[in-house]
């Protein structure tokens, strides 16, 4: 149940509607929720209030990643059946809410309680606000599944581009003894909490403009001059639909879920990191060649290049097909991991480019997936397959942090690290990415036995609509 003001049955667009509003309400959530790749920027400053280490607080990001995915998994048919307002206002509450919580907990110096706020709470926040505008958009385009989930996606990646700069600025206005552009300087706990405190307010404006602005297709809507048969003639691509039950139940599914945490895995653990990571590629003794503020700068081009990934890459699934892309993503993407790895740290031009690529490939791994499940198993339900399938995500948070913050924490402390302490990490994500492309070239149509009959179709349709 939901208020009525939320309802579905409120939002569905008239006739003179134009499908092109529905990208930007998706990305004024999507942006926000989008802060979660920033998180390294403060990284350091939440290791030095809490006197932790870095795997410990970087479990707060995991924990937020996990709660997406669980979000996204148990949510997925609540948001198919609400509509994408009541999820997106739900998720604004949810994610404003975990950054209020976060910020009292960093005040009162309880981290267990910025585990609840950001990780917990947030996280539900993140999951919800991911999945609310994915069948949406796929029904406004069923002739452009890959652009159109690219331009609201592509938003969650580039969130971090505005979260960055904007979160060293506000805390060089908090603290004023922090300078931005100092290696060495790290803003104080209050400058943390009001930073989270400022975040939600803007958040919750625009998330708000999102949920109010998005409208959802009549059922007898199609795009002028869009022909449904041409769909047929597309390799992996159905005209049948298997319902979120069913789809949990064939092999594709579980092996899009191997393809999805292994690109997942490799490329969160750099985002994670990012801000720290590329000063420690290119320390001499105590120092880095790498500033603070140039690190800031780093973490918002991956975020552009996470961002443009999801848009460009995604667009070209809609040419090439999603099997292939998929085997660039994670094919080239192993390659580019091994030479980051070995020859990364002679060049700091080679190490941002070798970087930008890997992240986007990781940004167009996101975008395209929903388009793969619409070809796969057909609109029907498409959002909560969706959501069952981002628990990968869930693990791959975990995973990916773990295994990159565990083996720097056993070779020492932030601030001395090399570009030789990351190289285990790096490798054993070529291994994780060779997993993924095995799992990608499996994938097979989906077997007639899993399509819901054509005579149930059109009700059941109705019903999800």
């Amino acid at each position: 149940m939901v208020p009525s003001f939320l309802a579905r049955d409120r939002t569905v667009a008239g006739p003179s509607f134009n499908r092109w509003l529905i990208p930007p309400a998706a990305l004024a959530v999507h942006l926000c929720i989008g802060q979660v790749y920033a998180t390294s920027v403060y990284k350091n400053a939440l290791v030095a209030h809490f006197d932790s280490s870095l795997t410990t607080i970087g479990f707060i990001f995991s924990l937020a990643i996990v709660m997406l995915g669980l979000a996204a998994g148990f949510g997925g048919t609540w948001v198919d059946r609400n509509g994408p307002r009541a999820a997106m206002f739900v998720s604004a509450c949810f994610w404003v809410t975990g950054f209020l919580v976060a910020a009292l907990g960093i005040s009162l110096g309880w981290l267990w309680l910025v585990f609840v706020g950001y990780g917990v709470i947030g996280g539900i926040g993140l999951g919800i606000g991911y999945i609310s505008p994915v069948s949406t958009l796929i029904k406004w385009f069923p002739d452009r599944p890959g652009l159109a989930t690219g331009m609201a996606i592509m938003g969650f990646g580039g969130g971090a581009l505005i979260a960055s700069p904007l979160s060293g600025r506000l805390m060089s206005l908090y603290d004023d003894a922090y300078d931005s552009a100092d290696t060495t300087s790290v803003a104080d706990g209050h400058a943390v909490a009001l930073l989270f405190v400022t975040l939600a307010v803007l958040y919750a404006v625009f998330m708000m403009f999102g949920a109010f602005t998005v409208r959802v297709p009549a059922d007898d809507w199609k795009p002028a001059g869009w022909d449904p048969s041409t769909v047929r003639e597309k390799k992996l691509v159905t005209t049948d639909n298997v319902s979120a039950d069913n789809a949990i139940r064939t092999p594709q599914f579980w092996l899009l879920w191997a393809v999805l945490f292994c690109n997942v895995t490799a490329g969160i653990g750099i985002l994670e990191q990012a801000s720290p990571m590329i000063q420690d590629f290119f320390r001499e003794g105590d120092t880095s060649t790498v500033s603070a503020a140039a690190a800031g700068g780093f973490v918002g081009l991956l975020s552009i290049a996470n961002m443009a990934g999801r848009f460009v890459w995604s667009s070209t699934s809609d040419a090439i097909g999603r099997k292939p892309i998929y085997v660039l993503y994670l094919g080239l993407g192993l390659g580019l991991y091994f030479l980051l790895s070995t020859v990364g740290s002679s060049s700091t031009a080679l190490f941002v480019l070798l970087a930008a690529v890997i992240i986007s490939f990781y940004g167009g791994g996101f975008a395209t997936v929903p388009a793969y499940l619409r070809d796969l198993f057909g609109t029907y339900q498409v959002g909560a397959i969706h959501g069952r399938l981002l628990t990968a995500w869930s693990a791959a948070g975990v995973a990916g942090p773990f295994i990159v913050n565990g083996f720097l924490d056993a070779q020492g402390e932030p601030g001395s690290l090399t570009a030789d302490a990351y190289r285990p990490a790096l490798l054993t994500m070529v291994g994780v990415l060779a997993i993924g492309l095995v799992a990608n070239v499996l994938v097979r149509p989906v077997a007639e036995r899993f399509h819901e009959p054509t005579s149930d179709r059109p009700e059941k349709e109705r019903s999800a609509a």
